[in-house]
């Protein structure tokens, strides 16, 4: 029994070239091409301008290992989660996030993930495997269907926030991002994707040699370490002043401002001290916050602060020109807010 390539794995050439030693013509590697990507087939059999012997001879070679929508939840706030069925029966979430002017996509990048943040339910799963860019690819194609079948608008934001660090999965994020904007998939402008990370130090500085276009996102929580390697254990690796270094050689080598991602828990992160060493670490890099509000996920170490605490903290940035917002959670009676995406599914 042959055993059969995912057909998604070949660059175009690969695939003119395939046809050539089968004795075809090579622009049948373009059409096969248009139909993975820009059209989003799923079988050789949608490939309906290809001949029927052409289609068997793809069947015999190749599979397309396509994801396939489990399940599809629909929050009252409008916020759709969908359980994202592997083709080796693995599981992964994505979210639909909208609101009056844009729609989002929230992708994930890792089953499970590979880091070991304290408040998060997908950390929890530990990581099972990278995604394959397609995997990803796919997510976002879902999504966008989703989005003009309930909004009637096209996707309009992509973050990579969903499950998994994406600096962990750094090769395979940056190939399903040429993909997504390349003219020959999606087109979208990589100025409306968001790449996030946990503070990754030394992979940050790599995306600003690599010149990339798309923006960034860090989750914070915390400009003290010991309350950082408490919240999230693995940043003892990835100390606070390396992690603000590579911040700055990225704004120094991209002109992009940087999104701090900050969830402020009570008696963890809601005190004064903690609100001046954000303020403080703000300064060394052009950046806004982003104040968000916590999800729960059954542990009792960590508990939303309240009001007076996110109004200080907004207080003591606008005070010292930093843009800061509070973002309101979506989707959290279905399990799809921040942190919360744990395959309950």
């Amino acid at each position: 029994m042959v055993d059969k390539k995912d057909i998604r794995s070949l660059t175009k050439d690969q695939l003119r070239d395939f046809f050539v030693a089968q004795g075809d013509k090579s622009f049948r590697g373009n059409q096969v091409y248009e139909w993975l990507w820009s059209k989003g087939a799923h079988s050789f059999d949608d490939m309906t301008n290809l001949s029927k012997t052409t289609r068997l001879q793809l069947e015999q070679n190749f599979v397309i290992n396509h994801i396939k929508v489990d399940t599809m939840q629909r929050s009252e706030d409008g916020t759709v989660k969908n359980a994202v069925r592997l083709h080796d029966d693995l599981v992964v979430e994505s979210v639909l996030i909208p609101t009056n002017t844009r729609t989002t996509a929230c992708v994930s990048s890792q089953v499970g993930c590979s880091l070991d943040c304290n408040f998060c339910a997908t950390a929890q799963l530990k990581r099972m495997r990278n995604l394959n860019p397609d995997e990803i690819y796919d997510q976002v194609v879902a999504i966008d269907r989703e989005s003009r079948l309930y909004y009637n608008r096209p996707l309009s934001n992509i973050v990579f926030m969903g499950m998994g660090e994406p600096l962990m999965n750094y090769p395979n994020v940056i190939k399903a991002i040429d993909k997504i904007t390349s003219e020959e998939g999606l087109g979208m402008s990589p100025k409306r994707i968001t790449v996030s990370t946990s503070g990754i130090s030394k992979m940050i500085k790599k995306m600003a040699d690599d010149n990339v276009k798309f923006k960034l996102a860090v989750s914070l929580h915390s400009a003290i370490e010991e309350t950082r390697n408490q919240i999230m254990p693995f940043t003892k690796n990835f100390p606070l002043i390396e992690l603000r270094e590579a911040l700055s050689y990225w704004y120094k080598k991209t002109k992009s401002k940087i999104t701090f991602e900050y969830v402020v828990w009570k008696d963890i992160n809601d005190d004064k001290k903690s609100i001046e060493a954000l303020v403080k670490f703000c300064k060394h890099v052009p950046c806004k916050v982003n104040l968000i509000e916590y999800n729960p996920i059954d542990d009792g170490m960590f508990q939303q602060a309240n009001q007076n605490a996110l109004e200080a903290y907004i207080k003591a940035l606008e005070d010292n020109q930093i843009v800061a917002k509070v973002r309101r959670s979506r989707g959290k009676d279905i399990d799809a807010a921040c942190g919360q995406l744990a395959n309950k599914s």
